[in-house]
């Protein structure tokens, strides 16, 4: 479940307790969240970025199975300059989304499988974001691969995309992508797992669907809870969530829809 941009205006916090519901029917082992979770920190005063954390958490014990929080850039607070707050603020950056939710880069084990969730979003001097993961990070990365099994079946769920053809399809087949849309440093990332059995990488982010396959990697992007930010349908993509059954290391999913009707 990714992008689900929860807040009190739109219907959004009834459409997303419906999302919920739908996913408790679907009695899945686990739930992970493919960030964007608020709408959104990065340019809201303190009282209204920590009342949409604390709207978040609540719908979440909603959930029957136990749900794994993965980092968005909508997360990060005082990170724009009308944000009402500066980046001395404590709680700046990261900083709400771990005191809140918890840390933005860890790893469990299930099934036999390895899930590893990272943190894709840099913070610029110029106080945006470019999808990124920094050496902080990449430090960690390689140490968990140094005790990882290199057969162990690997997933990652990040939020920016670390490969996507969404510029190819949306501006044409020589468009690049921007730093926005896409982590920077993929290629060195990417470059971490090549003597380890990366299988899977899930994404958000851009509010689609996708599912490319590249050196025996899938990069599947799974769509949105809120679609157009639960104003409209963005790319002719509903408001739903992605449901994965895993057999081994063999890889089935299917994007389900939740009933929801956007406002008109």
């Amino acid at each position: 479940m990714t992008d689900i941009h929860v807040q009190p205006e739109r219907n959004a916090i009834s459409g997303f307790l419906q999302a919920i519901d739908s996913v408790n029917l679907q009695q899945p082992e686990f739930v992970l969240t493919g960030g964007d979770l608020v709408m959104d920190a990065l340019a809201q005063p303190f009282s209204r970025s920590d009342s949409l954390y604390s709207i978040y958490l609540d719908c979440l014990q909603r959930f029957i199975s136990p749900v794994y929080n993965t980092i968005g850039n909508h997360e990060l607070f005082a990170v724009y300059k009308n944000a009402g707050a500066d980046t001395l603020h404590p709680m700046s950056g990261t900083g709400m989304y771990e005191q809140r939710i918890g840390k933005t880069y860890y790893s469990f084990m299930h099934g036999g499988w390895k899930f590893m969730v990272l943190n894709t979003i840099m913070v610029t001097p110029q106080r945006s974001y470019i999808g990124g993961i920094d050496s902080v990070q990449i430090a960690w990365i390689m140490k968990e691969l140094s005790t990882t099994h290199p057969s162990t079946p690997i997933c990652l769920s990040v939020h920016i995309p670390l490969m996507t053809v969404f510029a190819q399809v949306t501006a044409g087949a020589t468009a690049p992508n921007s730093p926005g849309l896409v982590v920077t440093n993929a290629r060195e990332i990417l470059g971490l797992f090549k003597e380890h059995n990366l299988r899977l990488v899930l994404q958000g982010h851009l509010h689609y669907l996708e599912d490319i396959t590249v050196g025996g990697v899938r990069f599947i992007t799974c769509g949105s809870v809120a679609s157009g930010w639960w104003k409209k349908e963005n790319m002719s993509t509903p408001c739903g969530f992605a449901v994965f059954e895993i057999d081994g290391e063999q890889v089935e999913w299917q994007y389900k829809t939740y009933g929801w009707s956007l406002p008109r």
